[in-house]
Parts: structure tokens; C-alpha cells; sequence
């Protein structure tokens, strides 16, 4: 027997599984009943093609993806579930406050504030 490749979609399914844990499994399940490929394209190319990318760890990635998802100052869904996925790989409470607060600086005051309310509740809800 020979060793295949791994696929996109199965390198994508194992990095999701990493990072998101259930979280991002229950997004792509949202997603079946409407859209089933784009929950193909979500496994593909974030996790399969760009989260597998060796030059920074999950870590630092979910820091900057928080980062990139508080600036917008709007995708609160998605914003969760990062948040979770942040805390699944390590990232302290104090330090995903931190980052959302930075964003401040680059975002505005309205921007932190939403971020620093969805963390809450996701801080809340890990209790």
C-alpha cells in the first residue's frame, strides 16, 4: 500500500478539527442545508490551504485572525467562534481582551467595544 497525498478538503477537515474544535464543525453543518459548497470551500481553502501553512502556529494565527475579525467591528458570529478556537489552542482570556483592546487603536472604540462584549459572552459561556 502506498502513501497518498493529503487532500486539501482532508488536511482542511484536520485543521478545524485543531483549531475550532466542535465550534467550526457546527458551521459547516449550518451550512449543508443551504450552501453545501461553500462549507466545502471554508474546509479547503482557510483550513486546507492557509491555516496548514507552516510559517506561524495556530496561535499566533487565531491572534491575528481575532484581530482581523474585531477591526471589521461587525462579524460577531464568526467573531466567536474564533474566540473559542483561540482559547482551544491556548490563548488566554486576558490575552484575547488584550488584543481586541489594541484594536482600538486601529479600529476605534466602537469596534473594540463589540469585540470586547462577544468575548464576554464567550468567556461566560466556557465557565
Amino acid at each position: 500500500m502506498t502513501d497518498t497525498p493529503e487532500s486539501r478538503y482532508e488536511r482542511g477537515l484536520r485543521k478545524l478539527a485543531e483549531i475550532d474544535g466542535e465550534a467550526g464543525q457546527k458551521v459547516i453543518d449550518a451550512l449543508q442545508d443551504i450552501a453545501p459548497d461553500f462549507a466545502k470551500y471554508v474546509i479547503e481553502f482557510p483550513f486546507g490551504d492557509i491555516y496548514a501553512r507552516d510559517a506561524l502556529n495556530v496561535r499566533d494565527r487565531e491572534i491575528a485572525t481575532i484581530a482581523a475579525l474585531t477591526a471589521l467591528g461587525h462579524p460577531q458570529p464568526q467573531l466567536k467562534v474564533h474566540i473559542e478556537a483561540g482559547l482551544n489552542v491556548g490563548l488566554t482570556q486576558k490575552e484575547i481582551t488584550e488584543v481586541i483592546m489594541q484594536m482600538a487603536v486601529y479600529a476605534g472604540f466602537p469596534a473594540a467595544l463589540n469585540g470586547l462584549f462577544t468575548a464576554k459572552e464567550v468567556f461566560a459561556d466556557n465557565k
